[in-house]
């Protein structure tokens, strides 16, 4: 076999006869720059800070939806832009956690945090459970199984009385505090702190998977999976592990949001445009970066808030067409996203501080 020079290009070397398994290069420790670390300190600290300098209710919101929406599409980026199995289900991880916090909290007075443990678990089960059978199924077969099986769960969630059908569940009002996960009044800096703080969670477990052999076993899985399962990459098993942990994060975002909003329904929560809008996001900042997302997100969620306040009422249709004409142009001119664009802007920088 061939020895393999460059990792990044084809980061699965050769497979161990004694175990079968494939193994990848040690990750290079290659160290950030001094300007950088500055730029990340920076931002880190106006992070901790926007919500004591932007007050309004309002302004925080914003920033909440970013966050959470960002937490969605960094979970589907695991699966969709590291290991490339494209995913139009997800909302029914979204719609796990939410709903099954919501339910132990108003039949049982369990707390939010618990119930989003048991969400978690539950969506870990689920993707098992559809994971398993649907990813034989290749290309556009998959996705499609995935909106069906997403389908299902929402006509499931229409049609149960105890999970409050189509009028949906009013979540109880509990006293103020950490442990409930409730605040009330129009301070929303409680919630921006705990939404903050699953998605750096989010962003630490991708960074380390990045640099993990889990990264290039993804990246193989992605580019050439018949190839990568000839040297000896357990394709099914890796493939399912991506499934998994996208689910987990997933169902963290669906909990957060029904103890923030306080009432879920299945259109706000297992609604298939919620799949296409987390997806949206990672291809518009860039599939298989760590930061693309989240810049999606905020550019996305930016539109809609913005349009809907200058067209008035939902502004849904004027947004959808921004959106339409962002994937386009990104597809045509930018295939890397807005990252890419980024990445492409700073070697030119460079170039031109060159003398």
């Amino acid at each position: 076999m061939a020895d393999i020079k460059t990792p990044v290009e084809k980061p699965v070397t050769e497979a161990s006869p004694a175990s079968g398994e494939a193994y990848a290069p040690a990750p290079s420790k290659e160290k950030a720059s001094p300007v950088a670390r500055v730029l990340f300190a920076l931002l880190i600290f106006g992070l901790l800070v926007y919500p004591w300098l932007f007050t309004q209710p309002f302004q925080q919101h914003i920033a909440i939806l970013i966050f959470t929406f960002g937490l969605m599409a960094v979970a589907w980026n695991i699966l969709g832009g590291y290991t490339g199995q494209v995913s139009l289900g997800n909302t029914m991880f979204f719609g796990i956690g939410g709903y099954t916090s919501t339910v132990l909290l108003r039949d049982l007075l369990l707390s939010p945090w618990a119930g989003m443990a048991v969400g978690v678990l539950l969506s870990v089960l689920v993707a098992v459970m559809v994971g398993y059978p649907t990813f034989r199924l290749g290309g556009h077969y998959f996705a499609i199984a995935t909106i069906a099986v997403a389908e299902i769960v929402h006509v499931i969630a229409v049609n149960s009385q105890y999970l409050g059908a189509a009028v949906g569940i009013s979540l109880p009002i509990l006293p103020e505090s950490w442990i409930n996960m409730q605040f009330h009044g129009t301070d929303k800096r409680p919630y921006y702190y705990i939404i903050l703080a699953l998605l750096a969670v989010a962003m630490f477990a991708v960074y380390r998977m990045e640099h993990s052999k889990w990264g290039f076993y993804f990246r193989a899985i992605k580019e050439d999976p018949v190839g990568a399962r000839a040297l000896g990459v357990n394709v099914q098993r890796y493939k399912l592990l991506a499934f998994v942990l996208s689910a987990v994060f997933t169902s963290m975002a669906g909990s957060f949001y029904a103890q923030y909003v306080l009432f879920i329904d299945p259109f706000s929560m297992l609604y298939i445009q919620i799949s296409i809008t987390m997806c949206l996001m990672a291809v518009l900042g860039g599939v298989g970066t760590l930061w693309g997302p989240i810049i999606g997100a905020a550019v996305l969620i930016g539109i809609s808030e913005g349009t809907r306040l200058s067209a008035g009422g939902t502004g849904q249709a004027l947004d959808l067409l921004i959106y339409g004409f962002l994937v386009m142009a990104v597809a045509v001119y930018q295939p890397k996203g807005l990252m890419g664009l980024i990445h492409k802007l700073g070697r030119r920088g460079g170039k031109g501080a060159r003398p």
